[in-house]
């Protein structure tokens, strides 16, 4: 083969480096292109980090109750093997934790994976590398920046725990956490854990379990729990008679049982796609939509990726093939999972491709859930690519509307990256955390402004309350609650939640 794949390479260096020394970063060498901002769209580079304050942030955004950022950096620092930092939504950077203080780098090293805000306010991470057995960490570290590592894995002979964790965790229904590792467990392939938030480790699956690894291996995109309290998620490889590259979407239930829902590359030439390196988001339609790294209908042979839709039961339609555009200006390539914004419609990015492309820095898009796509920026737009480059990780919709994301690479500091924002005009809505949970479940709404409420329901039934600060409000589920939009009356007007808050029995 003479082109090794992104995303294969990505996996490739984690898993031959996991037993070893320092990872470096490799740095993508493309060509130029030219950049579009449409009408209406306002992109703002907010940080450019300079290596000393973290670098190559190769991971998304979370906003957590403060109303501020937190993110993680797979280089730079103290010690230059990552970091965790915050960013206030005008800019203004705080590394909190520098990796690999020590010898060994028992903290962990190679953050790669975003943050999750937990509901006792704590956030919680993964690093793929460190650790005390090498096999990479998952910590937890307050808002202030105290850290704590959890668990690290390989403590198993064999490495039967799992090995290399790359994806963010999710909180479930249980209050425990969920995530993958791309490598390790019983087969070597890569597992699906849960963690309670005090560090006890249960390993669900572990791939490769049937002959010819028909089941997938190499997961590296987070799960999503859905209603009925089963996850769905991707391998990046594997799975049925579709050699030699394709992956998988499985489901799989909290006690372990796996049922795979889609082979990819089952079409002639893989124009369904194949190499989902990122993991599925559910919509308010029922049916979930996600991105293939690669396969299509366009780059031949390997294909520049496409965006899907999948029933619950695994009827997959293609819903768009990257790089139909003459100079791939609509993008190829996209490495993270998609959103659904308060408009409807799902956001998400590209990469662009190094040996395939050759005017291809990534992009930003916008496309409906029926498959129209809007490229809304290009990357390197600016002389010297200050405004970054190589968009590795998906978006996060702000409380106040607007977008945000990391750029992994490029910058106004010699390619160490970037934190951007991008406008598109929707207005401002709350979140809830956690989105789910019984009557008298204590709830944070996260908000933009929230001084002066004077009215918080779920689904229209009235909850008692408490302005903690501009962005955050204490509340409980009310009895006689039901699953639906959470609304908060301030004086301004009412904001709704993106998300319909489930009211679990």
């Amino acid at each position: 083969m003479t082109r090794l794949r992104p995303m294969m390479k990505r996996i490739a260096n984690t898993v031959g480096k996991l037993n070893r020394g320092k990872r470096a970063c490799a740095v993508l060498l493309i060509g130029a292109a030219t950049g579009i901002v449409l009408p209406g769209q306002t992109f703002t580079t907010l940080f450019s980090f300079d290596g000393t304050d973290g670098g190559n942030p190769f991971a998304g955004l979370v906003q957590a109750t403060d109303g501020d950022f937190y993110g993680t950096t797979v280089s730079g620092g103290t010690n230059y093997e990552g970091t965790v930092f915050k960013i206030t939504p005008g800019g203004t950077l705080t590394t909190l934790h520098s990796f690999c203080p020590e010898s060994g780098c028992a903290d962990g090293e190679f953050p790669a994976a975003g943050l999750v805000q937990a509901t006792n306010g704590d956030l919680y991470g993964t690093t793929e590398l460190g650790g005390a057995n090498s096999g990479g960490t998952i910590f937890k570290i307050t808002l202030s920046g105290a850290l704590t590592t959890l668990y690290s894995f390989c403590a198993v002979s064999g490495c039967a725990d799992g090995q290399g964790p790359g994806a963010a965790l999710i909180q479930g229904f249980s209050g425990d956490l969920y995530g993958t590792t791309i490598a390790g467990g019983a087969h070597g392939f890569g597992t699906v854990f849960k963690i309670t938030p005090d560090g006890t480790l249960t390993t669900i699956y572990s791939f490769c379990a049937l002959a010819g690894c028909t089941d997938g291996q190499y997961p590296y995109g987070a799960l999503v729990q859905t209603g009925d309290g089963d996850f769905y998620g991707t391998t990046s490889d594997g799975g049925g008679p579709n050699a030699p590259f394709n992956g998988t979407v499985f489901k799989i239930t909290p006690n372990g049982v796996l049922t795979t829902l889609y082979n990819f590359c089952s079409q002639s030439g893989c124009t369904d796609g194949g190499f989902p390196l990122a993991g599925l988001v559910q919509t308010a339609n029922g049916d979930f939509y996600g991105t293939t790294q690669e396969g299509g209908a366009y780059c031949a042979p390997y294909g520049c990726g496409t965006v899907f839709r999948m029933t619950p039961s695994g009827a997959l339609t293609t819903l768009y093939s990257f790089c139909s555009q003459s100079g791939c200006v609509d993008g190829a390539n996209p490495d993270d999972a998609l959103i659904q914004a308060t408009d409807g419609n799902l956001y998400g990015t590209t990469v662009g491709d190094v040996g395939l492309i050759a005017k291809a820095y990534g992009t930003v898009f916008r496309i409906t859930t029926e498959g129209e796509l809007t490229t809304l920026y290009n990357f390197c737009s600016q002389s010297g690519c200050t405004d970054g480059s190589n968009p590795q990780a998906g978006l996060i919709q702000a409380t106040n509307g607007d977008f945000y994301g990391t750029a992994g690479e490029s910058g106004a500091y010699n390619s160490w990256g970037t934190v951007f924002s991008e406008s598109v005009g929707l207005g401002q809505f709350v979140k809830t955390l956690p989105t789910f949970g019984q009557v008298g479940k204590a709830v944070r709404i996260l908000g933009t402004d929230l001084t002066g409420a004077t009215s918080v329901k779920f689904n229209g039934v009235a909850a008692v309350f408490e302005v903690v600060s501009s962005s955050e409000i204490a509340t409980t589920v009310p009895a006689g609650a039901a699953t639906g939009t959470v609304q908060v009356v301030i004086p301004r007007g009412t904001l709704s939640s993106n998300l319909p808050f489930r009211v679990l029995p």
